[in-house]
């Protein structure tokens, strides 16, 4: 039987699978993939045990031949969400049993953090674990809340994908190298940052693996839970935004829009930028600048189901704008393209129709997306040709003729083009360059 790819997505709502055959294969083109499944989490995004029993339940929808010829398996998570565990993975006693989420911002480890990386690093600015956004401020506070609960010495910080993938594994020693940046993980330098080091302890962090490295077959335990073949290869991935990119193939001069949960932008750039709230990763060899915002298509869902939403959306008329401007930010603090921990959403006023209170919402998530390609554009990144939209809000074509008329450049949707697509795209390729085969393009 033919090899079959898994990819899976941890989203800030849910989890997504999609499997993709050999290429050239039925099944094994990004745009008609041989299987895509989706589900909420069985319990809260902090709560890791719902994420692993999310995984199971989802791969428990998948016809049993699929899943026997499944060879390797890919995972993003949601980045910046982490979590203090022990050694073995097994999650801590209250109140660290939960996982601090990726919008959560630390502004009192502000001051641990400047000094942290001001005595390691000559200040280190604009590196992402500057900010009280950032990864870094949240394992400062689980290390506080763990000497305040009493909890000895041994603990591992890990994210949500690598501690997942340490559970395949039955070793939680790794973690991948995009889902860590925001921790302290210099990419250029290929080392930690010294003063994350000694702030947080050598043995808490994970030993860093590349995007795309193959780290062995599943336990013997996922395997069973799964429904897998215990020779099936677990492949270091990367977070949901970069596996996102990868799902969509840029070229020159696209810029990438993530229309999820939360509003995530990205670039393919020369060299790594330098700004507040900005990352840079690796992808496909390349670099890639971007920012994730506090706003998204989860503040809509706020107000409106996603039947209401497509609804009200035909009534929408984007050459007439509200005039109102809001701020739709799903909490108060923001990450990108300002980053600012106090910042206040503006949800009001809201007009009595219905169809123009979503209009003036998507509107907001506009003006934020049309300000965050000038900030890149101001911080070095090439100039845009235009956008390629991936995610739930790919579907919305009257949201995507706001922004093409705000951005002044063509804007594609491409919904089908998913994060956990991107995933199974780069299990496929890394199994096949681990075996000796010419390398696929992802």
């Amino acid at each position: 039987m033919s090899a079959l790819f898994l990819g899976v997505d941890l989203g800030s709502s849910g989890l997504r699978l999609a499997v993709l055959a050999e290429a050239g294969a039925t099944g094994g083109q990004p745009d008609d993939p041989l299987l895509s499944r989706q589900s909420p989490y069985p319990g809260r995004l902090e709560d890791p045990g719902a994420w692993r029993q999310g995984l199971i339940e989802l791969l428990a929808t998948v016809p049993e031949a699929i899943r026997r010829r499944a060879r390797a398996i890919a995972i993003d998570g949601t980045s910046g969400t982490l979590l203090a565990c022990r050694a073995d993975g097994c999650l801590l006693p209250p109140p660290l049993e939960q996982a601090l989420p990726y919008h959560l911002a630390c502004p009192e480890q502000s001051p641990a953090i400047a000094a942290l990386l001001g005595q390691a690093s000559g200040g280190a600015p604009s590196h992402p674990a500057a900010s009280a956004s950032g990864s870094l401020a949240r394992a400062l506070r689980l290390l506080a809340l763990a000497r305040e609960a009493g909890v000895g010495p041994g603990l591992l910080l890990r994210h949500q994908a690598d501690w997942l993938i340490g559970w395949l594994l039955g070793d939680w020693r790794w973690g991948e190298e995009g889902n860590n940046v925001r921790l302290g993980w210099d990419l250029e330098q290929g080392t930690w940052l010294a003063g994350v080091t000694s702030g947080l302890g050598e043995e808490a962090l994970p030993q860093i693996r590349s995007s795309g490295c193959v780290l062995g077959p599943l336990a013997p335990g996922a395997a069973a839970c799964l429904g897998l073949s215990g020779d099936c290869q677990v492949v270091a991935g990367s977070t949901d935004a970069n596996a996102a990119v990868l799902a969509a193939d840029p070229q020159a001069g696209d810029g990438i829009a993530v229309l999820g949960t939360t509003l995530v932008l990205k670039q393919f750039v020369a060299a790594p930028l330098a700004g507040a709230g900005l990352s840079n990763h690796r992808v496909a060899g390349r670099w890639l600048a971007g920012g994730a915002s506090n706003a998204g298509a989860g503040v809509l869902r706020r107000f409106f189901d996603d039947e209401r939403i497509a609804e009200l959306s035909r009534q929408i008329a984007p050459d007439r704008p509200t005039g109102l401007k809001l701020l739709p930010l799903s909490r108060k603090g923001e990450r990108f393209p300002v980053d600012d921990p106090d910042l206040e959403p503006i949800l009001e006023p809201r007009p009595v129709s219905d169809a123009r209170y979503l209009q003036a919402l998507l509107e907001g998530l506009t003006a934020i997306e049309a300000t965050g390609w000038q900030r890149l554009r101001q911080l070095g990144a090439p100039a845009l040709q235009r956008v390629i939209s991936v995610g739930g809000g790919a579907r919305n074509s009257q949201w995507r003729a706001l922004r093409s008329r705000a951005l002044g450049i063509p804007v594609l949707n491409r919904p089908k083009r998913t994060a956990a697509l991107g995933m199974a795209l780069l299990a496929r390729a890394s199994f096949r360059m681990e075996n000796d085969s010419p390398p696929l393009r992802p």
